[in-house]
């Protein structure tokens, strides 16, 4: 299929092998998901915006987290859906498109791990040094937190992709069920050294400044527990910090999959399977978690319903 004549501007894109009874079955399991994904992630950021008590430096953070979780599910699963509809043959697509689709795809992985970190953050400060949450976490930190969350990663990743794009094209096939960064430059046959060199040191940083901050966060978090004998203390930490590291930790296991599904290329199909859920997964997940978990949002969720369906007495 690499040798296939086509325009040098338009891709071919594997997407997913499945039989046509099967590829039916994915595209509404699929669709159902995306649907659930924007339904809670958009209600919950309605419900923190018209809520005054939500607008909390924790819940303002966490805005940022269904954005991009919202991003990232609409640059992967609408694509996915629309090829699971239309032959292997006819799956094309634009080199521009393909490019956009491989920044977005990386810039929401990374957003990801920075919108934790600052989540981290504010749960630290809130924890470990209460009496100055407020004079810490002011609403200017929480918008210059907000602003490094998507800027630091809109300038690595456009960094990555730059260095893809630059190369020269000899292949028109992309072996994956959407285009990212690797499909980029191994379209090209030149060398692409210093793909892997930044690729590498990129993964290197944003991984290991994630792991660290967060490790460093709850060892902090942990020990204030444990020096303190207020139950409350306690018990407000693990209700705050159970949702973020629920959530850090799924990443993270996906995430991981990937890197080490790279590994072996014998199980390239299991490695596109993993890509793919990396963008529905956390997603999907993430809104159940913060808003049954949180009991503020938890509470006022369970106030609208009933109140909606509340039967007057006549």
């Amino acid at each position: 299929m690499e040798n296939l004549t086509l325009d040098r501007d338009v891709l071919l894109v594997e997407g997913l092998r499945l039989t046509p009874s099967s590829s039916l079955a994915a595209f509404v399991l699929l669709l159902l998901i995306y649907l659930f994904i924007l339904g809670s992630n958009l209600g919950l950021l309605l419900l923190i915006s018209t809520e005054r008590s939500l607008r909390q430096p924790m819940y303002l953070l966490f805005c940022n987290m269904s954005l991009n979780d919202v991003f990232g599910a609409t640059t992967i699963i609408p694509r996915v859906l629309q090829d699971l509809l239309t032959a292997p043959e006819q799956r094309y697509v634009s080199y521009g498109l393909c490019a956009l689709q491989a920044f977005c795809a990386h810039f929401h992985a990374s957003t990801a791990h920075t919108v934790l970190m600052a989540m981290a953050f504010d749960r630290y400060v809130a924890i470990v040094n209460p009496l100055k949450y407020s004079v810490i976490m002011s609403g200017r930190m929480v918008l210059c937190l907000s602003i490094a969350v998507w800027g630091v990663c809109f300038f690595m990743v456009l960094i990555l992709v730059l260095l893809s794009v630059r190369l020269s094209r000899c292949r028109s096939f992309v072996p994956n069920p959407f285009c990212d960064n690797p499909s980029l430059f191994k379209l090209s046959c030149e060398s692409y050294l210093a793909n892997n060199v930044y690729g590498l040191l990129y993964t290197v940083l944003l991984l290991g400044s994630s792991i660290i901050s967060v490790v460093i966060t709850y060892l902090r978090i942990t020990v204030a527990c444990l020096s303190s004998r207020s139950r409350t203390l306690n018990r407000r930490a693990l209700q705050t910090c159970a949702s973020h590291l629920a959530s850090y930790v799924i990443m993270q296991v996906f995430g991981n999959m990937i890197i080490a599904l790279h590994r072996f290329p014998a199980l390239s199909a299991h490695r596109k399977m993993a890509s793919i859920l990396l963008h529905v997964v956390p997603p999907a997940v993430n809104a159940s978690i913060y808003g049954l978990q949180i009991r503020e949002v938890r509470d006022r969720i369970l106030r609208m319903f009933y109140r909606r369906h509340a039967i007057k007495p006549s």
